[in-house]
């Protein structure tokens, strides 16, 4: 399946809109995680422990977007949109958004 940010295929004909897909992932994240982010925060550097769950809550919420469009028989994703949001202190969401399409 193709999965685009850009709202056409080149060289492809869009034959039928099928509809908004959305996927979603909420991954907590744990103490010892928080703990080694603030002292990267303080001394600087990156946080492989938060990338690694962003990367993974990024994975769910596209797979799930790419199944539900799969139910629906599409062949394509189109104008896919990923946003993030913390809630609390201890949980990440990823959102990942498109319209599904059948291309000709």
């Amino acid at each position: 399946m193709i999965v685009t940010t850009t709202h056409d295929i080149q060289g492809a004909t869009i034959s039928n809109y099928l509809g908004i897909v959305v996927g979603e992932s909420i991954i907590a994240t744990n103490i010892m995680r928080d703990i080694m982010a603030g002292v990267r925060d303080i001394v600087g550097g990156r946080s492989g422990a938060y990338e690694e769950k962003m990367q993974e809550a990024r994975d769910i919420a596209i797979n799930e977007m790419e199944e539900k469009a799969e139910a629906l028989g599409a062949d394509a994703i189109l104008g896919v949109d990923i946003d993030y949001e913390t809630i609390g202190n201890n949980m990440l969401m990823v959102s990942a958004s498109g319209t599904a399409v059948k291309v000709a």
